[in-house]
């Protein structure tokens, strides 16, 4: 018996020994120095491809226009936004830190605080910056965009929406991503129904809401809408830096009128849209830089800004014709 309760000791010693044992990951870089972390401070590790030609992508089409509603004509449905990217380039496409805005204000025709009396551009396109307002969203790992292909992103509704709006979208689709964060704030369950069960949660984008609305209020009319890749910070430590914010003159400095500060240079692609029939009363957001024009477009009938290919240069390079969409 004596015996038994010896060896019983000896077990129970080398368990607690080996439990009470501190881990290192041990990183051996390329020049031979070597780095050790403790484990207990390693929160997780992820291998992601390098950054590579993120320039090629491009905003392909944005709707946000709506659709009627189906048994009354006098209706109509608008939480179905959404937008393609696409890689306009013949190598693949890796982006980290990719995150999507929207400009102040929110309709081209509203009262742009940003112009003085006799100013032909909003003050902060000298200095470099454009003011996202409300939130932004940003994709939770590197997005990757063959050549010549495209990504579909749901702004709102990342469901079959045919279903009840004939006219809508489809979003239930496995390779389709979608805004949906509402532990950051963004919770209209109006605008933000549960995805489709098809949609992976890693295809999610997650939000940094800075502003009062508790959904993104992209307009359905005339957005100010831009990609954009965050250099030496995350997009979610950059949004959340109270450094960055800022609040559109002569308005209160409250949640009402703020919007964060992002360089001009940090954009990849932007898109300046007017409503048809209120062009004469609106005014640029974006600067020359980013978008030097705008794109007029008519709501509720289901229409989205689309871009246009030179036909004639993409022609010449072998195997595109049979590629090309007409009457999209």
């Amino acid at each position: 018996m004596k015996k038994i309760l010896l060896l019983l000791v000896a077990v129970f010693a080398f368990i607690s020994n080996t439990n009470a044992q501190t881990w290192n990951m041990v990183v051996t870089h390329k020049d031979g120095t070597v780095q050790v972390i403790k484990a207990s401070d390693v929160k997780n590790v992820t291998f992601q491809l390098p950054d590579q030609n993120a320039d090629q992508v491009i905003i392909k089409e944005l709707y946000t226009t709506g659709v009627p509603d189906d048994k009354d004509p006098k209706k109509f449905f608008q939480s179905d936004k959404g937008f393609i990217l696409y890689n306009n380039g013949g190598k693949t496409a890796v982006i980290s830190n990719l995150a999507i805005g929207m400009l102040d204000p929110y309709n081209a025709h509203a009262a742009n605080a940003w112009y003085s009396a006799s100013a032909t551009e909003p003050s902060y396109v000298s200095e470099k910056w454009v003011p996202a307002a409300c939130g932004i969203w940003y994709f939770q790992n590197s997005l990757v965009i063959e050549p010549y292909s495209q990504v579909v992103i749901n702004c709102m509704g990342a469901i079959d929406n045919t279903k009840t709006y004939s006219k809508s979208v489809n979003y239930a689709n496995k390779d389709y991503y979608t805004m949906y964060d509402p532990e950051s704030g963004f919770n209209m369950t109006s605008y933000y129904p549960t995805p489709a069960d098809v949609i992976p949660a890693s295809q999610y984008l997650k939000a940094v809401k800075f502003g009062q609305a508790n959904a993104w209020p992209l307009s359905q009319s005339s957005p100010a809408f831009f990609i954009f890749q965050t250099k030496n910070t995350t997009p979610a430590a950059f949004a959340k830096d109270a450094s960055n914010i800022t609040y559109a003159p002569g308005k209160p400095q409250d949640k009402v009128f703020a919007v964060l500060k992002v360089p001009t240079d940090w954009i990849i692609d932007g898109v300046e849209v007017y409503q048809d029939i209120k062009e004469s009363e609106s005014k640029k957001r974006f600067g020359s830089d980013v978008d030097a024009g705008y794109v007029k477009q008519t709501i509720k009938l289901g229409h989205s800004v689309y871009r246009n290919v030179d036909a004639e240069a993409t022609k010449k390079i072998e195997g595109n014709t049979a590629k090309l969409v007409y009457n999209y």
